[in-house]
């Protein structure tokens, strides 16, 4: 008869192989009831909604929620790929974000689909999903996916975003902007609609971000097709901007724009450098004291994965 340590042994060997190609987030049907059982007693596994699960370290807390956070974006888009098809997207909001890369997460995500039911569905730790039920698809050029979810183009997510996400989000708009090649990436999309006033604000944005030569072209263009323009600066007066190579890969853009707003405030608040440690052993010592501490954080946010080693100690000897 199999030992405890041979049972699981052999539930984390199924589970291994779900992982293979860098998996956290799986639905209940991928494993029997007695795997998923027994994977869940022991840490490996946790439910998230009915019919739905994710890897966590068997040393997590019940209140951490470090591999949830880690999954959140993959839960999102297995389980809207496996309600909706390829018949739903994220707000064009969420979308600029994403594409500027910031994966924050939300209290609330939105699901907009054709096959929405118009629910909200309470996640863990109150983050939640709401699928949106609306009309028709956005056209298929609007749309793309990155990292399994679909989201606007960020060409789109200019065009879409209300005038005050410019104040709130300057960093992600700022590395959006500087990631568009030339006008006409935005321009067929404003004269499509009909939006001088959009046009006129992202002129300003252009602008204020030292891409005049697009401005000019919006503003240019607009008006040659009979539109009244007025360019406005959707930016508050404060915020500061930096230089951004165009086309800079969005999270180096992120890095450098974030440098360029908070380099003062850091400045002002940073400690002075406390120099090398008086007593090195007590040092060296905390050091070896919070490894294991360190080390569960790095693999929860890499994600947790089961190893060969890790079943073959599960393993009886011979």
């Amino acid at each position: 008869m199999a030992t405890p340590h041979q049972k699981l042994a052999a539930s984390l060997a199924k589970l291994n192989r779900l992982q293979s190609d860098g998996r956290r987030v799986f639905q209940s049907k991928e494993l029997s009831r007695t795997d998923r059982k027994r994977l869940i007693s022991q840490g490996f596994l946790r439910d998230v909604i009915k019919g739905w699960l994710i890897s966590t370290s068997p040393g997590a807390a019940p209140d951490d929620t470090t591999p949830w956070y880690a999954s959140f974006w993959e839960f999102c888009a297995r389980y809207c790929d496996a309600r909706f098809g390829k018949d739903w997207h994220l707000s064009a909001e969420q979308s600029l974000l994403l594409h500027a890369e910031n994966t924050v997460i939300p209290n609330q995500v939105v699901v907009y689909s054709q096959k929405g039911a118009n629910n909200n569905v309470a996640l863990l730790f109150g983050t939640s999903l709401y699928d949106l039920r609306q009309k028709q698809m956005p056209p298929g050029n609007d749309l793309t996916e990155k990292d399994g979810l679909r989201v606007f183009v960020p060409a789109a997510t200019l065009v879409k975003v209300p005038e005050t996400f410019f104040a709130r989000y300057p960093v992600e708009s700022h590395v959006i902007l500087a990631g568009i090649k030339d006008s006409s990436e935005v321009l067929g999309r404003l004269l499509e609609g009909g939006h001088s006033a959009i046009a006129g604000r992202l002129a300003g944005a252009f602008r204020r971000v030292g891409r005049s030569e697009i401005a000019d072209e919006i503003i240019k263009t607009m008006k040659a097709a009979g539109y009244d323009v007025r360019e406005t600066d959707p930016f508050v007066r404060e915020q500061t901007f930096g230089t951004l190579r165009t086309g800079v890969a969005p999270i180096v853009g992120r890095i450098q724009s974030l440098w360029t707003a908070l380099r003062e405030t850091v400045i002002e608040v940073f400690p002075p450098a406390p120099g090398l440690p008086k007593d090195t052993k007590a040092y060296l010592a905390f050091v070896d004291d919070i490894y294991t501490s360190d080390a569960y954080h790095s693999l929860s946010i890499e994600g947790y994965r089961v190893t060969p080693d890790l079943i073959a100690s599960m393993r009886p000897r011979r």
